[in-house]
């Protein structure tokens, strides 16, 4: 595989990973029971936690990368390989 083509790959998983890891710990300000300001969403996160979750999408993404990069080397994938030459 080239470079170009891991790294590629790894953005976009890194990505749709990132979409799956958002909406963990999530909490708006009706389930916290804290008063929302007149103008704001009340379904706004309280507090996102951002940071935490980019580092554990970082994280899932390369043991994904990992497994998936193996079973590309090892043959598991075979028409993969082909393809990304």
């Amino acid at each position: 595989m080239k470079i170009q083509s891991a790294i590629a790959i790894y953005f976009i998983m890194w990505w749709l990973i990132l979409f799956t890891i958002l909406p963990l710990g999530v909490r708006n300000a009706a389930e916290e029971g804290v008063a929302v300001e007149e103008g704001n969403e009340p379904g706004a996160p309280i507090a996102h936690g951002l940071k935490w979750k980019a580092g554990l999408t970082t994280v899932v993404t390369s043991i994904v990368f990992a497994v998936f990069y193996i079973s590309l080397v090892n043959g598991w994938l075979a028409a993969v390989g082909k393809w990304l030459g």
